[in-house]
């Protein structure tokens, strides 16, 4: 099969356009000139460009096997060369082609070579692995179980376990594969990305900053140990920053088994950094790389602790933030996630308020978020939206509405990029047959968005404006029922959920039993609104949840947009900070209802966390999964994915 590169949508082999969106798949443009360039093309023949897909090889030799059959252009060639040119193949499948002579390995040794990918749209057997639904395995057993089943060399299994855990600090694995007596990675060439340690050296770097890279080696120190890799931080080569001053590696390092790393390794590291950049090393951090070669810092608890200490310094008289608003204690119960606590994340989570330097799987534990936290501004990097909504397999018209409106501007500066953006997204679920359902949903969301096009201007709007808004909306749909003479069942209304986004801020609302879920790395699934609906108010009360709905009007809707005046309407408004990676979903009950998301978010919402992951066809597939299992409803989702960063360009220097 070919995997589209624009939809990611699989398509027969000898197809010459992607069935789905169209996108040629024999061809690609040139980003210098934009002439058409054949896919596996190394080179634009019109300006020179390269435009092939690169990968970084690494090779490795495994003892008592028989010498692996490199696949040569040349059929002179040796079947047991030492050294391959350049042009031949390094698989037999001739795929992996080199781009530079390989000279074979011996004993224990490895050697590192750049291939060009001559079938770029063909998936490779890692790609599948990361996108196989994890069942209810924990997730190391279900990678460990694939990869023996399906034979990938023992050589990738830190990276698909950790891939499949999402830290983008480590190099995507493309493909793997043991060919005779070798076994092969195929990698992400980082090889172009910047050096930390040159890095380190600019008077442009805060100390702040020097901080942040600090805190990302200790945590992913902690990731890596339990997989005997932690050696990949202490090669000075190996450690990048990419386009955001993000800390990445070029690839793993095993631990040797005669000298596994220790913590005052680490320090080490960190000495020598700051000799290399000749930077004054302030007196606490100096105290904290002696202590931690010293030994005297024994556990990464330890290593955080002192790391939080020193940001109080230059931070000092912090007011702890308030938590952010937590998930419902209904849909915290049903979620998959609750179950455990999340992964460690590699990454910072921050806020414009707040940086937390704890382990998120023990902040995970702590009622109220208590993390140690200190000021540090936020920059957004992304914002992507897509919506899709169906009439379902049993209804006669579609009642649902949706509307996505953004504004976002774009800037850099020497310190970075970011991305100012103003973000309303709109979800209603109309009721009262058609023409009355339909109506009413349309009339919702024109008249919302009419309102904040007048009063949303430089900053988020107010709670007070937000539910302003909501009473005209409600009153425009009443004013309808009033004027049609509309009575009983007959009054059209509609739910709404509603989420306004102002940079790193965003505001939620709703009406209803349509749903706000968030989806995080660091925080999992929550469901971020509670249904208007007999049985949760009832719950609320409460009421044991069995009881609550075994009531036969439990789903009956306790708040809706237009069948009765302002008065009967008590819309929820809350606040939050987009103060990690993660993805808001907007959902109608035709998607929601028979817990759907809840027992298939590790397939279908976890993957669209990726950015290289197309949401549209994400929305599509979930929409698809609805009509399976949900169809006997109208069905609409609108997925926000947000990516944000630390943002040091405006922290003055102590």
């Amino acid at each position: 099969m070919l995997v589209c590169p624009h939809c990611q949508f699989e398509n027969p082999d000898d197809h010459k356009f992607c069935q789905k969106c169209g996108t040629s798949l024999t061809e690609k443009s040139c980003p210098a000139c934009e002439a058409p360039v054949a896919l596996d093309a190394e080179y634009c023949p019109s300006c020179g460009t390269l435009t092939g897909t690169i990968w970084r090889a690494i090779v490795v030799t495994s003892p008592d096997q028989p010498v692996m059959q490199p696949v040569a252009t040349d059929a002179s060639v040796p079947d047991e060369a030492a050294v391959i040119d350049a042009g031949a193949y390094l698989d037999a499948q001739q795929r992996y082609q080199l781009l530079e002579p390989l000279t074979l390995p011996t004993a224990e040794t490895e050697v590192e070579v750049k291939v060009l990918d001559r079938q770029p749209l063909q998936p490779s057997l890692p790609s599948v692995l990361e996108h196989q639904p994890l069942d209810d395995q924990p997730l190391g057993e279900t990678v460990a179980s694939s990869i023996t089943t399906l034979a990938v060399p023992t050589l990738a299994q830190s990276y698909l376990e950790l891939q499949r855990l999402h830290y983008t600090a480590l190099p995507h694995l493309h493909d793997a594969w043991e060919q005779g007596k070798h076994a092969v990675v195929l990698l992400q060439d980082r090889s172009d990305l910047p050096l930390l340690m040159d890095f380190w050296s600019s008077e442009q770097v805060l100390p702040l900053q020097i901080l942040h890279w600090l805190h990302e080696m200790t945590e992913l120190w902690a990731v890596l140990h339990p997989y005997r890799c932690a050696r990949s931080l202490l090669e000075l080569d190996n450690l990048r920053v990419d386009e955001d001053q993000l800390l990445c590696l070029q690839r793993l390092y095993q631990e040797l088994p005669e000298k596994p790393p220790e913590l005052r390794d680490l320090g080490r590291l960190w000495k020598t950094l700051f000799q290399y950049s000749q930077r004054t090393l302030l007196g606490s951090l100096t105290q904290l790389c002696y202590a931690l070669e010293a030994g005297e810092i024994t556990s990464i608890d330890q290593l955080r602790a002192r790391l939080e200490a020193i940001v109080d310094e230059f931070q000092p008289n912090v007011a702890k933030p308030e938590a952010n608003l937590p998930a419902p204690e209904a849909s915290a119960a049903a979620s998959p996630m609750a179950a455990a606590p999340p992964p460690v994340d590699m990454s910072i989570s921050v806020s414009p308020t707040r940086l937390e330097l704890g382990d998120p799987a023990e902040e995970a534990a702590i009622e109220g978020d208590d993390a140690p936290t200190v000021v540090l501004p936020m920059k957004l990097l992304s914002l992507e939206d897509a919506g899709r909504t169906d009439i379902g397999r049993q209804r006669e018209h579609n009642e649902d509405y949706f509307s996505i409106q953004t504004e976002i501007k774009r800037l850099e500066t020497p310190s970075g990029r970011s991305l100012q953006a103003k973000g309303l997204y709109i979800l209603c679920d109309g009721m009262g047959g058609h023409a009355g359902g339909e109506v009413a949903s349309a009339l919702a969301v024109d008249t919302l968005r009419q309102y904040f096009e007048s009063c949303w201007q430089d900053q988020l709007p107010s709670e007070a404006r937000i539910r302003e808004a909501i009473y005209r909306a409600n009153q425009a749909i009443f004013d309808l029922n009033e004027k049609n003479a509309r009575s009983g069942s007959g009054r059209m209304g509609t739910t709404l959920v509603l989420v306004l986004i102002h940079n790193t801020e965003a505001a939620i609302a709703h009406v209803g039993d349509s749903r706000l879920y968030r989806l995080s790395r660091r925080r999992g699934l929550e469901q971020l609104t509670t249904d208007h609906e007999v049985g949760q108010r009832e719950i609320q009360r409460g009421v044991e949840p069995t009881i609550a709905y075994a009531r036969p009007d439990a789903y009956q809707l306790t708040q809706a947009l237009g069948p009765r005046d302002e008065t009967f309407i008590n819309p929820n408004v809350e606040f939050f900070e987009l103060n990690e990676d993660l993805l808001l979903l907007l959902c109608s009950d035709g998607l929601t209802d028979n817990e759907l998301l809840e027992t298939y978010w590790s397939s279908h919402l976890e993957p669209l966390l990726h950015t290289q992951v197309n949401l549209e066809q994400g929305v599509s597939q979930l929409i698809d999964l609805a009509n399976q299992h949900n169809g006997h409803d109208n069905i609409t989702a609108v997925a926000i994915r947000a990516r944000v960063r630390p943002n040091l360009e405006f922290i003055k220097k102590p």
